[in-house]
């Protein structure tokens, strides 16, 4: 279990490499984020690190979250998400995680919230190949065929798939490598896409 960052998915440009070939990459702003509370096996069961990330007016934070940000003695925060780490002497309260924790050529994991597609049918959701064009098909060439035996079980199986909801779902793209990285603008440059939509909250983590 790797340390991460939390940031704001700007979106895709591309940029040339050394050998002036074009490399599509998702513009990443991520961080400053501030530390704010650790967890540990003796209190919590399990070592982890809170980041929160963004700016937030004092009027949209309700008066729980303000309580529990002025206990913490840290400012206010749009997002809140936690961390798993091996151990958390290196961290404290207050300390400031930047896009300085990554390096060209890293390999990174990505956590986002998909893009919601709304209501789909299964060869959209799924990739089904659908019914026949002809021989015979009537208004059923997008249908899902069969979905289960009527006189055993008696019921559809649970899991199977179907149309329905598309999207927004919690989604890891897994291996993807840094391309570039901005400590100055806290940017990171990652290569490929990521999930989510633009100014989208995305959770970089060292690969494990």
């Amino acid at each position: 279990m790797s340390m991460g960052i939390l940031g704001r998915k700007v979106g895709m440009t591309q940029v040339f490499d050394e050998e002036g070939k074009a490399v599509p990459v998702t513009v990443i702003e991520a961080g400053p984020c501030s530390i704010v509370e650790i967890r540990t096996p003796e209190r919590n069961s399990y070592s982890a690190v809170q980041l929160g990330f963004g700016e937030i007016k004092p009027v949209k934070v309700n008066k729980p979250m303000k309580g529990y940000f002025e206990k913490q003695g840290t400012p206010l925060k749009r997002w809140l998400r936690e961390f798993r780490v091996d151990t958390t002497t290196d961290y404290q309260v207050g300390q400031e995680i930047t896009v300085s924790l990554f390096q060209n050529n890293e390999i990174v994991d990505v956590t986002g919230i998909s893009k919601g597609k709304g209501t789909a049918g299964v060869m959209k959701r799924w990739g089904f190949g659908g019914a026949c064009a002809s021989h015979g098909a009537s208004r059923n060439h997008r249908h899902a065929g069969s979905i289960g035996c009527s006189s055993y079980p008696g019921r559809v199986i649970k899991g199977r798939k179907m149309a329905g909801h598309m999207g927004s779902e919690r989604v890891t793209t897994k291996n993807l490598m840094v391309f570039a990285v901005d400590v100055e603008n806290n940017l990171i440059l990652i290569k490929g896409s990521v999930p989510g939509a633009r100014d989208g909250l995305v959770m970089i983590r060292k690969t494990a």
